[in-house]
């Protein structure tokens, strides 16, 4: 991915390192940041003046006992300043301008970043640590302290299993609460908006995270959050839906196993005066790790016919319709007079534990010919563990066959193991030119930088529960714009052929239908 600098990287100044207070700013001045490096470290931030993070605490401690942000010692603290124009191969624009200045701050063997935006903020951890073999991180110290009090809040939970409430499909209708309100129990999953007392939004989220768990979040005082963060998990079985899944056995009491040299990933804090600038935030964009696919001519969004969505169910034909070689063909004959790039062979067309092995009335040499020839491509769904399993295997063998791309589904999780799997995934996918489409998953955190061949992410309440009761999806497709697609692009199911309001719609899961949408009052306000 070329990246065209413009006006430089600036030193902008070296503080002194008896400071305790040290500050940055955001280009155009608005934005504010003061961290404050004493014994422990806090950070707070102001927007055009006013307080809007109170003093936070932030640390990291490892299964050895170090603990980094505590007793700290700092070498050396540095304002760094950057203007460049990143060139974006698959986004919703084709450049992103990229603007911040940074605070780095040297400790002994780690040092601590915080960059600042003219729209938000973030900052991580980088360790130095020496030695050889792995580090455990036992807990991460993540603070919000929102300031002033009476906040609004539009919060996403999923109401898992006590026994594990990590393990969930990250889809729920967004609430809307005051922050004080907001479960000191269960975590929700990012990003959440909070709205401070003079109508600026806030959101929380993460952003390059590889080789770690995703952040929740939880509330831990009258007006603050928390990172909360899946343990890594120690022993697993196969099983659930269709026995596809990993299910946790036994959860550690530490988050991750790692390298002493490394990157976190970044605490993000998005700062939107006016509800429109949400729309265009790309905080978690320009926060993750550049492309590493060194040609993505090849990458090629686009849309796709959804079998699933109405059950295999067509008329009129001389055939009996289902998951078989002769509904495909009428799919793809569908998709070819409508100018639709894609189509989605769903759950069905192989054994559900062997993705090496199609089902008999699957012939799909046969259809990717036929696609191949109505100018559409093939894309095939596959559960996690299956694909996990064979996953060279499975890669090389369809790509050769002339599949474009895997609708991966059932992940459930965002621990360790899992973004572990999304990141190689990510990177074989694309040795073979292959798009990804991560379903049954977490919301993404710049992965799709990293690897555009991943296209979109799931971890959204989408239009597939209209194919039961779900009557309020009218306010949840006006809310996802402002706060789901905060942190990329989004897995969804944008229409149907059979519309109703709210007073004649009925969940039908073979004939489904959505919901005309009507004008509602957005966001917290």
């Amino acid at each position: 991915m070329k990246r065209t600098l413009l006006t430089g990287i600036t030193l902008l100044s070296l503080l002194p390192l008896a400071a305790k207070d040290l500050t940055v700013s955001s280009p155009d001045k608005t934005l504010n940041v003061t961290v404050n490096v004493e014994e422990d470290i806090t950070w707070q931030a102001s927007c055009d003046g006013k307080e809007i993070i109170a003093p936070s605490q932030l640390s990291m401690t490892f299964a050895n006992g170090k603990v980094i942000g505590s007793n700290v010692r700092l070498k050396k603290s540095t304002i760094v300043s950057v203007d460049e124009t990143i060139d974006a191969p698959v986004y919703k624009k084709a450049t992103v301008k990229n603007r911040y200045n940074e605070l780095q701050l040297r400790f002994t063997d780690y040092s601590l970043l915080f960059r600042v935006y003219d729209d938000g903020i973030a900052y991580r951890w980088l360790t130095d640590f020496k030695g050889k073999g792995e580090f455990v991180v036992k807990s991460e110290q993540s603070d919000f302290n929102f300031a002033g009090s009476g906040h609004n809040a539009i919060v996403g939970y999923v109401r898992a299993d006590k026994k594990d409430v990590y393990y969930q499909s990250f889809e729920n209708e967004y609430q809307t609460m005051k922050l004080v309100d907001m479960s000191d129990f269960w975590p929700a999953f990012a990003p959440i908006l909070v709205e401070m007392p003079d109508g600026v939004k806030v959101a929380l989220t993460d952003a390059d995270v590889l080789d770690y768990p995703g952040m929740f979040l939880k509330r831990t005082g009258e007006a603050r959050l928390s990172g909360d963060f899946a343990p890594f998990v120690e022993e697993e079985q196969q099983g659930g839906h269709n026995n596809l899944q990993s299910l946790v056995v036994r959860r550690g009491d530490y988050l991750a196993k790692t390298t002493g040299k490394r990157a976190y990933p970044w605490r993000v804090t998005i700062i939107a005066k006016e509800d429109k600038d949400l729309l265009n935030s790309d905080m978690v964009y320009k926060l993750s790790t550049p492309c590493k696919i060194e040609d993505p001519s090849w990458i090629r969004p686009g849309k796709l016919a959804w079998d699933y969505w109405c059950a295999w169910n067509i008329y009129g034909v001389d055939f009996r319709a289902g998951i078989n070689t002769e509904t495909y063909k009428y799919f793809i004959d569908f998709a070819s007079e409508h100018g639709i790039e894609y189509v989605l062979l769903d759950e069905g067309w192989a054994v559900s534990t062997d993705i090496m092995q199609t089902v008999e009335d699957i012939d799909l040499p046969e259809i990717i010919d036929y696609a191949r020839r109505k100018d559409v491509s093939i894309l095939l769904w596959g559960g996690w563990v299956p694909l996990d399993q064979k996953m060279d295997e499975a890669l090389k063998h369809y790509s050769e066959m002339g599949v474009k791309g895997f609708k991966v589904d059932f992940m459930d999780r965002d621990d360790q193991r899992v973004v572990k799997f999304c990141e190689r995934l990510a990177e074989k996918a694309a040795k073979y030119k292959l798009l990804i489409d991560f379903h049954g998953c977490s919301k993404p955190t710049g992965l799709q930088r990293t690897y555009p061949n991943v296209i979109n992410f799931e971890g959204v309440y989408g239009m597939e529960y209209l194919k039961g009761d779900y009557p309020d999806m009218p306010r949840n497709d006006a809310t996802i714009p402002y706060l789901r697609m905060l942190s990329g692009p989004v897995d969804y199911t944008p229409g149907a052929m059979v519309n109703a309001t709210k007073e004649g719609y009925k969940g039908i899961w073979a004939t489904p239908m959505s919901q005309v949408h009507v004008p509602i009052k957005l966001l917290c306000t």
